[in-house]
């Protein structure tokens, strides 16, 4: 098998200082993890803005200044800005970083394919939403990292193929074990990769306590995983002890060594992702 990719996920919107004295909020803290991380392998980086309070923010300004502090430490790094729908509606917010330039231009951003419920929330995501994201993704050249939570997902993604608005090779996330989506069992994870389109490249995702079981079967059968605070504050099932980004990345590799798998360097991905750097 191929090396596998692992995308870092560091931050989200939910993980507060309170809950955890390690989720990196502001763009040195998340920009200096990221760095850590690369150092093990991490080729991906989904990233996500905090304000001066710690709250999620759509500000531009926030993103330009936590990519360009990404790329400072790592510059072959792919970076993955966040349009998420789960605490911002207003689909010009959502869009605010994909019209960054230069150095602060993402690579990738996040296309949630439909709306869902996560635990205590949902991510609401219109049909007419996701399409407008897609087509600025597309006109910007923003390569999708596009957010599969259960199977019609998929399908929504094919609708996106034929309107044009999706370009080969296509980089999918399959997000298991939020309660109200799949699950992070073979029979949910091979539905929808035997529902992927052609040319796809995907990587899996855990929810809280099944990010391990996701990243295993990721380091088994996939292409990539996704690991980080955004997805699982800690490192048992317990929860008797809170992990940091960089134990999580340690594990994703330990379960691809343990595969006799490598780990995919950042040059490596782009050629697979038909990426270029930023200039």
């Amino acid at each position: 098998m191929q090396d596998l990719i692992i995308n870092l996920a560091p931050t989200g919107m939910v993980p507060t200082r309170a809950q955890t004295p390690h989720v990196p909020l502001s763009p040195a803290e998340i920009a200096q993890d990221v760095a850590r991380c690369a150092a093990l392998g991490v080729s991906m980086a989904h990233l996500h803005a905090r304000d001066a309070d710690g709250n999620p923010s759509s500000d531009p300004a926030l993103f330009a200044e936590i990519i360009c502090r990404v790329r400072e430490k790592t510059p072959d790094m792919i970076v993955i800005s966040t349009t998420s729908g789960r605490q911002e509606g207003s689909v010009e917010k959502r869009a605010a970083s994909l019209y960054l330039e230069g150095q602060a231009k993402p690579d990738m951003a996040s296309l949630t394919l439909a709306s869902m419920n996560f635990a205590n929330s949902a991510s609401v995501n219109a049909p007419q939403t996701v399409q407008t994201l897609a087509r600025i993704m597309h006109e910007r050249g923003i390569k999708p990292e596009l957010e599969v939570f259960d199977l019609g997902m998929v399908n929504y993604a094919k609708v996106l193929i034929d309107k044009g608005l999706l370009q080969a090779p296509f980089y999918f996330n399959i997000l298991l074990g939020s309660p109200a989506t799949a699950q992070a069992s073979l029979l949910h994870l091979a539905a929808i990769v035997a529902d992927l389109p052609p040319q796809s490249i995907w990587s899996v995702a855990g929810i809280g306590r099944f990010q391990l079981r996701a990243n295993g079967l990721g380091a088994v059968m996939a292409d990539g995983v996704r690991v980080g605070l955004e997805d699982n504050l800690w490192l048992d099932d317990a929860r008797q002890h809170l992990a940091t980004n960089l134990q999580m990345v340690q594990r994703a590799v330990a379960q691809a060594h343990a595969m006799g798998r490598g780990v995919a360097s950042c040059a490596e991905v782009r050629r697979r992702l038909n990426l270029e750097r930023a200039v």
